[in-house]
């Protein structure tokens, strides 16, 4: 199985855990570390909006969180609107938020990495393949305050 399908098939798992009553469009997130092994989130809604939380932005702040944000190699996205049973549908891939690229452009710079992200929908065969250069060029981050 490639990189990219394993990673999308893990969010698709990861997605059916999403918390999404308000906009009911599930998203999952599988983050690949440097050592094979790998980290979901799915996304968290609350109902004051603002503090919702993206699936990309769960999974890379568990990956912080055990200490791997160096390590991070690889992301793979899925997300579409929820069925009356809570399972997200839709083959159109999804593309993280800008918020996310941001968030995902921390653990590319600390790694030094041009992290892959692989974007699909909840029930698409279609994966979009990108590095994170790709989807935000000329990125603020770590570099820029002497950090990376």
């Amino acid at each position: 199985m490639s990189e990219a399908r394993d990673l999308i098939d893990r969010a698709r798992a990861a997605a059916r855990h999403a918390h999404a009553p308000y906009s009911r469009f599930a998203v999952g997130a599988a983050v690949l570390l440097a050592d094979g092994s790998v980290v979901t989130g799915a996304n968290v809604e609350n109902a004051s909006y603002g503090l919702s939380l993206c699936a990309e932005t769960v999974a890379i702040a568990t990956v912080s969180a055990q200490g791997r944000l160096r390590d991070v190699v690889a992301i793979g996205v899925i997300g579409g609107m929820m069925d009356a049973a809570g399972r997200a549908t839709g083959s159109d891939p999804v593309r993280p938020c800008g918020r996310c690229r941001q968030v995902i452009n921390e653990a590319a710079q600390l790694s030094g990495r041009d992290v892959a992200v692989y974007c699909a929908g909840a029930e698409g065969d279609t994966i979009a393949n990108y590095r994170l250069s790709q989807l935000l060029p000329d990125a603020f981050g770590p570099a820029d305050l002497g950090i990376a």
